[in-house]
């Protein structure tokens, strides 16, 4: 089988791929994206997107604005028991499938110039320090060199595994579900319910419809079996959550389910790949802006790469750049976690964004970026 080059490899089709393979195409760089599905398909994700990538994407044109994404500016939150606060969302942000948005960006890159090829997958990369390239061998067999690879391949993957990388060799204690749904609900907010061991966002999305997404306990499907016996014996103890699941018309066949969602850090550059979005460090989803740092983080790639910088130089720069923008955030975020997911400590965190809003607001305010130039 012929082995073929390509100048920039992108492993993984999510939104941090996506951004930086328009922008690499945009400029005039070789790009070739490998996605092992097919779009449009669903992915686990809270689908909220922080205003602070909303300038930028206007400004390249890839704000889906035809699809009319939801406006949200309030954020509520209630306790294991129920007990409820909410405040304004100082930035605010956006709801909108993945579905959708992954879709969009798919054609907006390809317009720009990228390659794309779909339903393949990288078993293995390994960079060949006496020929200063990739080789990436692909599940069907075939085989790509490339100068540069970017590593977008979400928040575990086999290539994860190929490399060694330290967080995969631990268990994570959380799987993840999602659902689409229709319900009378408020639109202009993003709502967060605790329950034992976890946590429900409902947000609104495109179409009238709203996403339902959380994070839960592997020990607590073990114990129940099934996702609906779980459901209802822990996050039903929560009010708010058995009304909605109780009310709610729901728009899939089955939810999309994720295991092992692993909070600890990652590298941003291991093995000479520049990792992006979750490949780089996932955020817990209560900050609720990892969509944001996943375009965010392409973005930054993309515009090191266009530099024509030296492999060390572009490493250097990327990682210090990453590190600025992210680290402090993800840090906090899992420092944040421990507020969530238990009677006791979700009942403070709501006296605290109820009588406390300063702190709210400095934990808001220092899990969020600034509106990136």
């Amino acid at each position: 089988m012929a082995e073929q080059f390509r100048e920039i490899i992108i492993i993984g089709g999510g939104l941090a791929g996506l951004i930086a393979a328009h922008q690499l195409s945009k400029s005039g760089k070789e790009v070739l994206l490998i996605e092992k599905k097919n779009y449009p398909f669903h992915r686990v994700c809270g689908e909220y997107i922080s205003n602070e990538v909303r300038g930028f994407l206007i400004r390249e044109s890839l704000f889906p604005k035809e699809f009319f994404p939801a406006e949200i500016g309030k954020f509520r939150l209630s306790s294991v028991k129920g007990e409820m606060a909410e405040m304004d969302l100082d930035m605010g942000g956006f709801g909108i499938s993945r579905y959708v948005l992954d879709e969009f960006l798919f054609h907006k890159s390809k317009t720009a110039g990228a390659e794309f090829l779909l339903q393949a997958q990288a078993e293995s990369i390994d960079f060949l320090p006496d020929e200063d390239r990739f080789r990436i061998v692909l599940n069907d067999g075939r085989i790509f060199y490339s100068k540069h690879v970017l590593g977008a391949f979400g928040k575990r993957s086999k290539i994860d595994k190929y490399l060694d990388r330290n967080f995969i060799r631990s268990r994570s204690p959380y799987i993840g579900v999602k659902y689409h749904i229709r319900i009378d609900y408020e639109k202009d907010l993003v709502a967060l319910h605790n329950f034992e061991g976890g946590y429900c966002g409902i947000n609104r999305i495109e179409q009238e419809k709203f996403n339902l997404c959380y994070l839960g306990s592997k020990d607590h499907l073990r114990k129940y079996g099934n996702i609906q016996d779980m459901e209802k014996e822990v996050l039903y103890k929560n009010p708010h959550l058995k009304t909605i699941f109780e009310n709610a018309e729901f728009l899939f066949e089955k939810p999309e389910v994720i295991n092992e969602v692993d909070f600890s850090p990652k590298l941003p550059v291991e093995n000479h790949i520049l990792m992006l979005g979750d490949a780089a460090g996932l955020i817990t989803p209560l900050c609720g802006n990892g969509m944001a740092i996943a375009i965010h983080s392409g973005k930054i790639a993309a515009e090191i790469l266009i530099t024509n910088l030296s492999r060390p130089e572009i490493e250097k720069a990327y990682l210090s750049e990453w590190s600025r923008q992210f680290k402090s955030r993800l840090w906090l975020g899992r420092r944040v976690q421990w507020l969530f997911g238990a009677n006791k400590v979700s009942d403070f965190a709501v006296s605290l964004v109820r009588n406390s809003g300063l702190i709210a607001r400095a934990i808001m305010k220092n899990t969020h970026g600034p509106v990136i130039k």
